[in-house]
């Protein structure tokens, strides 16, 4: 439609009739999010879009609370946060020797989070002793935080993972443990993880929950 320069009645008509249209437009898209979160206490409308309350936030989970882009930060950031073998395993790929790791004969109950960001990657309840020197599990928590990749750093291919979160190397999967219900074994660094007893653990969770 075009507004005639010469013709003032025609050009008030116009704008009247498209002012219309898009307040309409602004009032069917209200009700539309309206009703798409009637019934939701964590969502509040705010104009056309839908923000999170406080009630909302405080669902998060322990290691996602503050969601910082861990892969948006810098080597030299790296260096200083971590020990020298963590960031030359977690950061360049590398591999600390066969049962020098802390937690290789590890047996205790808890899980293992990402030194870099703590994200939970593994449970005790997957670990089994491969008698490699490294911890091994035969799944991770979560397949969504846990990567994978193919890399010839000997010279043949082999997948390995990383979390999915920061990007850091945790070391890599092989199918050689047939005793296990997957036949994986997700071979990871010592270095790369830490662990959190599960006592502790549901003591952190309580915690949160009366913030």
């Amino acid at each position: 439609m075009q507004l005639s320069s010469t013709d003032p009645k025609s050009r008030r008509i116009c704008l009247g009739f498209f002012v219309s249209l898009g307040l309409a437009n602004v009032l069917v898209k209200a009700i539309g999010l309206q009703n798409a979160h009637a019934g939701d206490p964590d969502a509040q409308l705010l104009g056309d879009s839908v923000l999170p309350t406080v009630k909302a936030i405080e669902k998060n989970t322990l290691n996602i609370e503050n969601e910082i882009d861990y892969k948006a930060i810098s080597k030299a950031e790296w260096k200083k946060r971590l020990t020298p073998p963590q960031y030359k395993v977690c950061r360049e790929n590398g591999t600390e020797p066969a049962f020098s790791g802390k937690y290789f004969d590890l047996k205790a109950d808890g899980i293992y989070r990402c030194v870099c960001c703590e994200t939970q990657l593994f449970d005790s309840i997957e670990k089994f002793d491969s008698k490699t020197g490294w911890p091994s599990f035969w799944k991770p928590s979560s397949k969504k935080m846990v990567g994978e990749s193919v890399d010839h750093l000997l010279g043949y291919p082999r997948t390995e993972v990383h979390c999915n979160r920061c990007d850091a190397h945790l070391g890599h999967i092989f199918r050689d443990a047939p005793q296990t219900p997957t036949g994986l074994r997700y071979c990871i660094n010592s270095v790369c993880l830490e662990f959190i007893p599960r006592d502790k653990l549901e003591k952190m969770k309580a915690k949160q929950k009366a913030n």
